[in-house]
């Protein structure tokens, strides 16, 4: 920067920052509060900016409740750990629309501010009228939006991208906006004085481009929050630069802005809970993708979770079933691979009748092999087939699934008999035995080879579908009515 510049951009900088000095104490926060972080389009850095506010609303004391739109587990662990409390998803392909403002009511009772990070663009969206983008949520939960917009190589021409943004659907309450990886202060200014001057839109902020903000991305999107013991500075490093760039008590202002959502009391239709059940849970580096409403229905359904980790513990806990959610077992594999006596537990478990389910990445770990840059390592086997990890998505987006009469459990009772859910990974099978029963038949979307998914062996359940328990399919009561149904022998 020019340095005989800088004082006189230095003081435009800083009177821009001038509303940001009365503590954010002297905002009465209201029940309810809720905003909505959308973009122009992805990779625009809405989950930093995200996490960031989540993070910094917690340090000043407030009870921040996340959300994110759609299917995703990566950025929900980010933010649930920005902000203290489990990060829950809404998301129209899976949840009726009453279910989703009752998820979101429940959730955001006893809190000071909801959070809801949405996905892609603000526009965007599988149907032509966006009945399912992030606009429709912010109508269907009076969400006011904050458009974090990408401003790299920008100046004039932001001017009409925020005013086709604001004329497209002129009844979404676009709040305000927020410049993110802006290039310094004299770009910040020339943003500012041309949104000023073309627009009514509001500036919240003005994130600066910086190593501090990036986290590390991969093939399937962020790094996990569980793979790192780095997890709690990167937060705080994000918070601390968000707080100093970012009008927090203007922010607060808009969501308390929002109109309350009514909570609704749902009712929960559970198992028989006489006996109590406890099912052994995959948590560590390799496997974490779970969603936080499915676990809090299995314990709603009697189930007490027993965690243990892959990479260390040497046998299964005592359990009656099983549940290997998704993650990153290619990252993991010499860990896995070396964990033989663990590894044995599962393919005894499984042989011997346990009641088991597996999703992507649990799937990965129970066939014979998994390869990534032709370097293969021995995996736990039950499966008869080898796993390849692959350059590009085999299977990506959401699915649609049609059980078959081999379903071991959760059969559907609606007219449709389809089950919504979604998929995203990089690896396939190959040597597949040819006597393979299947759960499901593909509607829509990949899954084992185009048309099946869903492995049956004895009673395991092992797909590269990810399934999400909601009104439309509490797949969850159904696994554990087929685990109180096979007690293992092995117990």
């Amino acid at each position: 920067m020019d340095q005989a510049n800088k004082p006189a951009v230095m003081q435009v900088y800083q009177s821009h920052r001038a509303a940001c000095k009365p503590p954010l104490f002297c905002i009465a926060i209201q029940s309810m509060s809720h905003l909505l972080i959308s973009a122009a389009h992805k990779s625009s850095g809405k989950t930093t900016i995200s996490i960031g506010l989540c993070a910094a609303f917690k340090q000043r004391g407030l009870i921040v409740q996340p959300f994110k739109k759609g299917p995703d587990y990566i950025d929900p662990m980010w933010l649930g750990c920005a902000a203290g409390r489990a990060c829950h998803n809404l998301d129209f392909h899976v949840s009726s629309k009453t279910a989703i403002k009752n998820s979101f009511a429940q959730r955001m009772q006893d809190t000071d501010i909801g959070v809801i990070e949405g996905n892609k663009g603000l526009y965007d969206g599988l149907d032509l009228d966006g009945s399912n983008s992030n606009a429709a949520l912010a109508t269907l939960l009076d969400a006011p939006v904050i458009l974090v917009l990408d401003a790299r190589g920008m100046t004039r021409g932001i001017a009409p991208l925020i005013l086709g943004y604001q004329s497209f659907e002129p009844d979404i309450h676009i709040g305000g906006i927020i410049l993110n990886y802006v290039g310094g202060y004299r770009h910040e200014e020339k943003l500012r004085r041309v949104i000023e001057h073309y627009t009514d839109a509001a500036v919240l902020g003005a994130v600066h481009h910086a190593s501090e903000l990036e986290i590390v991305e991969r093939h399937l999107g962020l790094m996990p929050s569980s793979e790192t013991d780095k997890r709690d500075e990167i937060i705080q490093s994000i918070a601390s630069k968000i707080a100093e760039q970012v009008d927090l008590n203007k922010v607060i202002e808009l969501a308390i802005a929002a109109p309350k959502i009514a909570a609704v009391t749902a009712s929960i239709t559970a198992a028989s809970v006489d006996l109590k059940l406890r099912i052994g849970i995959a948590q560590d580096a390799a496997f974490g993708f779970y969603y936080a409403g499915d676990l809090e229905r299995f314990k709603q359904v009697g189930v007490e979770l027993a965690p243990f980790n892959t990479l260390v513990d040497k046998t299964l806990p005592d359990i009656d079933g099983l549940f290997i959610g998704g993650g990153f077992p290619e990252r993991q594999m010499a860990a896995l691979a070396s964990n033989q006596s663990l590894r044995e537990s599962i393919y005894n478990f499984i042989e011997m009748g346990g009641p088991a389910y597996a999703e992507c990445g649990g799937l990965m770990y129970l066939t014979r092999s998994l390869s990534w840059n032709s370097k293969p390592y021995q995996m736990v086997g039950v499966i008869p087939a080898d796993c390849i990890m692959c350059d590009h998505p085999q299977g990506r987006g959401y699915v649609r699934l049609q059980q078959t009469a081999d379903a071991l459990w959760g059969h559907l009772t609606t007219e449709s008999k389809e089950i919504a859910a979604h998929e995203f990974h990089y690896s396939k099978l190959e040597n597949l035995g040819e006597e393979i029963k299947f759960a499901y038949k593909i509607l829509r979307g990949t899954g084992i080879n185009g048309c099946d998914d869903g492995i049956i062996y004895k009673n395991l359940l092992a797909s590269y579908t990810h399934l999400r328990d909601t009104d439309r399919y509490h797949w969850i009561d159904g696994f554990v009515a087929h685990v109180r149904n096979h007690i293992s022998p092995a117990k």
